[in-house]
């Protein structure tokens, strides 16, 4: 069972975990994902990205036996997008019938986890974590979580293995990045056919 603290900063809890709204970004000081786009992001850029209204950065941390909360484990910065209705997304349930040339979404700007963490499904947690509350939570329309992923082989099979799909896989095979997304209405489930 998952708790929501509306107060400021907002946090989501369960067991031996949480995830809050990071609002001191000096306890990422000596955070380390071994990669080096990540940590200026969360060293340098973070901080400036919230007061600007950019994106929001989310702090991910075991709790202790007291259940305080440990040092920063990961981390996830977030922010609104759209997803065009394009040829890609033809038949996708529920979009048939509308005539909106985008459909709302969340993107994942930035995902990492501590180097002394990976491989330890951490960031799958926090995907679920964010697709349960995109649909139990969700303050306004959000349909889908989408992410610019690195063109890399295995961060590409990391959100593979989440169920994002690519959006136009051959415009961007040349590219930085990969455009990726995720159906937050097959996390839902209900409505959604098999």
């Amino acid at each position: 069972m998952l708790s929501w603290d509306r107060n400021p900063p907002k946090r989501i809890s369960g067991e031996g975990w949480e995830l809050s709204q990071a609002s001191e970004f000096t306890e990422f000081s000596t955070f380390d994902c071994a990669d080096a786009d990540l940590n200026d992001f969360i060293w340098n850029d973070a901080k400036l990205h919230k007061e600007l209204l950019i994106a929001e950065t989310y702090v991910y941390r075991f709790l202790d036996d007291d259940g305080d909360p440990t040092a920063p484990i990961a981390f996830a910065s977030l922010s609104n997008d759209t997803i065009p209705l394009s040829e890609d997304l033809k038949g996708i349930f529920g979009l048939d019938g509308f005539e909106y040339r985008n459909f709302p979404a969340v993107k994942l700007g930035r995902l990492g986890v501590h180097k002394e963490f990976q491989k330890q499904n951490i960031g799958t947690a926090i995907l679920n974590i964010l697709k349960n509350l995109f649909i139990t939570n969700n303050r306004t329309g959000c349909r889908f979580l989408t992410v610019n992923a690195y063109n890399q082989r295995k961060i590409l099979d990391f959100y593979l293995r989440n169920d994002f799909q690519f959006l136009n896989e051959e415009k961007y095979r040349q590219k930085i990045t990969q455009f990726m997304f995720y159906d937050l209405l097959r996390y839902k489930g209900e409505f959604y056919p098999t």
